[in-house]
């Protein structure tokens, strides 16, 4: 199946990219979800605006990038969350709510360049990665607290 990619996905592409997948992972996972539409010579007029806009949110210097990356590293980011007794969330601290901890703290980045390994469930220190460029990637530390 032929298709082109509107949003970020791991291990395929960014968005604008044309991609050749399995028939099940395109109808059942990419479709669905937005993060694809099907290739058709029509959609493919659209793949040069998704790339300018794309490109219109990059990071393009490399340098710029990497003080993105030491004001990221510089210190633990407090994230409030909802949390019962034992210290236990009530869901799961979430990419928008990391993406909102980090604004506050001076730094706007993209939900869509988090990644978070595990669900974060629990207070206490976590780390994420943040993809600030394709070259540079930064490890944050997060001190998850419970809200009053």
């Amino acid at each position: 199946m032929k298709l082109i990619l509107t949003h970020e996905v791991s291990n395929l592409g960014q968005p604008g990219d044309i991609v050749e997948v399995k028939d099940g992972y395109g109808r059942n996972f990419l479709l669905p979800r937005n993060f694809a539409i099907r290739w058709t010579k029509g959609a493919a007029k659209q793949v040069e605006s998704i790339k300018a806009a794309r490109d219109a949110r990059a990071v393009h210097d490399l340098e710029t990038a990497r003080s993105i990356k030491g004001n990221l590293e510089s210190g633990a980011i407090k994230v409030p969350a909802q949390a019962g007794e034992g210290g236990r969330l009530f869901g799961a601290v979430t990419v928008t709510d990391i993406a909102d901890a980090l604004a506050g703290a001076g730094a706007q980045v993209d939900k869509r360049r988090i990644e978070v390994g595990n669900p974060i469930k629990s207070l206490g220190e976590h780390t994420v990665s943040v993809r600030v460029h394709p070259e540079v990637v930064a490890t944050v530390k997060l001190n998850v607290v419970a809200a009053k």
